[in-house]
């Protein structure tokens, strides 16, 4: 009688998961790369495949192959238009396109009782694979980044009385109330389902984590980014990401024109690209605002350079964001031993960091002239500087590190 070997038979025992996500390796923006390194921080416990669209952000114009095996993980690629996706009908037509393909290659590929971890971002994708498991008799869980239609709310692209929005708030419900587990990345968050589902939900709280591996304090007299622009001399203070609609940039331009006719050494950089840096473009030339350097986007492998040259890492969302998202890139500001200057409604779970680990300063979104109080406040007692540093770097080893997240997904999905 012919048996099989030990290896076999454990790797053939092992549960399925799918993970289905716009963005995968080598796409490394944000959701790309988390996306990444759960699917392969779970490898070991599951036979982990992934369905996702090819390279449109940070690594657009590199086409990887359809179908491959990297890390444990089965990558499975399908069509997606990959058009300018700061154009609005284009990142419709993205979405459309990409949707479709998914929503394809879940029906074929996707087995009964095979478990689904599907991120909400962009929208149409949850709906489409929660449809697909339906079909198929599988099980999906939620991966929450972004709160939809909450996002377009408080980005001014969509009025809550609207009839379209009500709609759209319906339909979220209902793929809430279909998700077997629904993962949130923000405490904040998770009160805002529960308020929308009932207490009944099973939602859980898995914060992003930091890059404790590739990003660490480094001196910053030596740092080749403040070098390069001459601003050693000056309190810098960084905001590095996307420059996008739900992002408070505004108040920063304010607080800028305000402090230029002083000028109190502080300095802004702003490393990044998205819809709102245009505004940022005209309005460092219409005011001519010299404490604002503007520079273009850097690969992910160059944190440990950004992040390092500055005084303070800045964090800013529009009003009408909590419960709404959770910015990943505090995570990586913590790593780098940096304090952390958030513009973020009270409350919010980016709030609750600063305040929790000591690492900074919160005030509410849209007020330009608290922001310069602070802002002055810091330029003259640069002296707690060092200790939110500490307090930071010791908050991302302890708590918002990639094993401890892996270790909460594998508890969640088995």
């Amino acid at each position: 009688m012919k048996t099989q070997s030990p290896d076999k038979s454990k790797k053939e025992s092992k549960p399925v998961l799918w993970v289905v996500s716009e963005l995968y390796y080598p796409e490394m923006t944000s959701t790309g790369y988390y996306l990444t390194k759960i699917a392969e921080g779970l490898a070991p416990e599951f036979d982990v495949k992934a369905i996702c669209g090819q390279p449109n952000y940070s690594s657009r114009g590199i086409t990887a192959p359809k179908k491959e095996r990297l890390n444990g993980v089965e990558i499975f690629r399908v069509f997606g238009t990959r058009l300018n996706k700061n154009v609005i009908p284009f990142r419709i037509l993205n979405m459309l396109t990409l949707g479709l393909s998914v929503f394809l290659r879940s029906i074929y590929s996707i087995r009964s009782d095979e478990r689904v971890l599907v991120v909400t971002t962009p929208p149409l994708l949850p709906f489409l694979t929660a449809v697909a498991c339906r079909i198929r008799g599988a099980r999906h869980i939620l991966l929450i980044h972004d709160c939809y239609p909450e996002i377009l709310y408080a980005a001014g692209k969509l009025r809550k009385e609207s009839v379209f929005a009500r709609l759209l708030e319906y339909l979220s419900k209902r793929l809430l109330v279909s998700a077997e587990r629904i993962i949130v990345v923000g405490r904040d968050m998770r009160d805002e389902i529960i308020k929308k589902t009932g207490p009944l939900t099973k939602c859980y709280v898995i914060p992003n984590w930091a890059e404790l591996e590739s990003v660490s304090p480094a001196n910053r007299d030596e740092n080749a980014m403040l070098l390069e622009t001459g601003l050693g001399d000056k309190l810098v203070l960084l905001y590095a990401g996307n420059i996008g609609y739900p992002n408070d940039i505004e108040t920063i331009i304010e607080a800028a024109s305000i402090i230029g006719e002083t000028d109190d050494g502080i300095h802004f950089i702003f490393l990044g690209d998205g819809v709102k840096k245009p505004l940022l473009v005209n309005s460092v030339k219409t005011k001519r605002l010299r404490g604002i350097t503007l520079l273009d986007p850097k690969p992910r492998s160059e944190q440990q350079v950004f992040l390092n040259g500055c005084d303070v890492g800045i964090v800013s969302l529009v009003p009408k964001m909590k419960g709404v998202s959770m910015p990943s890139r505090t995570y990586n500001i913590l790593a780098a031993g940096k304090p952390i200057l958030a513009l973020c409604e009270r409350d919010s779970e980016i709030a609750k960091v600063v305040e929790e680990e000591n690492v900074g300063w919160s005030i509410e979104p849209g007020n330009p002239e608290k922001l310069v109080e602070v802002l002055r406040e810091i330029a003259s007692s640069r002296q707690q500087l060092d200790q939110f540093g500490k307090n930071a770097r010791n908050a991302a080893v302890k708590k918002y590190g990639l094993k401890t997240a892996v270790s909460a997904y594998r508890r969640v999905l088995s």
